[in-house]
């Protein structure tokens, strides 16, 4: 079975816990706006996007430069 690299291992990891935890409190919190839930939750899924594309280009380079 082919190892999972590190990049995807990361995004996947943090997306689980991202999709857990808005699922969690997400529901409970009523200090803030229904807007507003969904764009922190749409932030994070961006930034987690932009860190495996980093992480990615990084394996690349390193992969090159070997």
């Amino acid at each position: 079975m082919k190892k999972m690299k590190k990049s995807s291992a990361l995004s996947l990891a943090l997306l689980i816990y991202i999709s857990a935890t808005a699922a969690y409190f997400l529901p409970r919190n009523s200090e803030i706006s229904v807007a507003e839930k969904y764009v922190t939750v749409f932030a994070s899924y961006v930034i987690v996007l932009l860190l495996w594309l980093v992480l990615r280009h990084k394996e690349h380079r390193k992969e090159r430069n070997e």
